[in-house]
């Protein structure tokens, strides 16, 4: 059965997020991810994660103004100097926390700009980001996020497009992450594609489509799923990001079967 880490930007969101670490741990999750940990001091979670006994999985690097709508900088042309600034606070969080991955947003697309300066743009500022992180032996991720009903605007909208950028980029710690729930919305094919590129991926998040809610809320086979991941002998994690249909605890019938 593959490793499951809960998403604490998803589950467990009636308590302040500190607390959210206790519970993801009292509900059996061994390693915990979440959007982003920028507004808490790196070595406070650090002590969370101590105390709860889990494994920092996953965060995102800054994705710009977020209550401003921005949605990341890798693929925006005119601020690739405030995008390599941007990589040093994650990349001390990644130290503090001992996380081996962090995904780096790829931005919506801008008016006015050509494909070939975004994907040269986006090329350009993974490299650079994963000769950083490679630093502390960590990974980048990047995350096919469908624009047609989570993310209208996003530029990596396509998964077969992020197996492309990857070659692209040419970084070995650079890898997919893959995304279940966007990739269902995005192409479907989900066993095909995992199977054909299992060893490119280096993170998997669920949800259940529609809804976005826990598995078994939808149409997604996840034991076949997971069963596959096995048999594949993905050893990475699975991120739990879905939204409970219900409370946290209530949904989470699907994790023991």
């Amino acid at each position: 059965m593959p490793k499951f880490a809960a998403n604490l930007s998803f589950l467990f969101t009636d308590v302040p997020f500190p607390e959210r670490f206790q519970r993801a741990a009292a509900a059996g999750f061994k390693g915990v991810e979440y959007l982003s940990p920028y507004d808490w001091p790196a070595h406070d979670i650090a002590e969370w994660l101590r105390a709860s006994d889990l494994e920092q999985v996953l965060f995102n690097c800054a994705a710009g103004d977020w209550t401003a709508g921005e949605r990341g900088l890798t693929c925006l042309p005119q601020r690739q100097g405030e995008f390599a600034e941007s990589i040093e606070q994650p990349l001390d969080y990644a130290l503090v926390l001992d996380c081996e991955r962090v995904h780096c947003l790829a931005g919506l697309r801008p008016a006015g700009v050509g494909e070939a300066e975004l994907e040269a743009t986006y090329i350009a500022n993974l490299r650079f980001a994963a000769d950083r992180f490679a630093t502390i032996g960590a990974t980048v991720t990047i995350e096919p996020i469908n624009s047609r009903i989570d993310m209208p605007g996003y530029w990596l909208d396509d998964v077969a497009k992020g197996f492309r950028l990857l070659e692209a980029v040419d970084r070995s710690n650079v890898k997919l992450q893959y995304d279940i729930y966007h990739a269902q919305i995005i192409a479907g094919d989900l066993a095909r594609t995992l199977e054909a590129n299992i060893h490119r991926i280096g993170h998997i998040q669920i949800a259940d489509n529609p809804g976005r809610h826990e598995p078994g809320t939808g149409e997604i086979n996840y034991p076949f799923l997971f069963d596959l991941l096995d048999r594949l002998g993905y050893d990475g994690w699975v991120g739990c990001e879905y939204k409970p249909l219900t409370t946290t605890e209530a949904g989470l019938g699907w994790l023991p079967r």
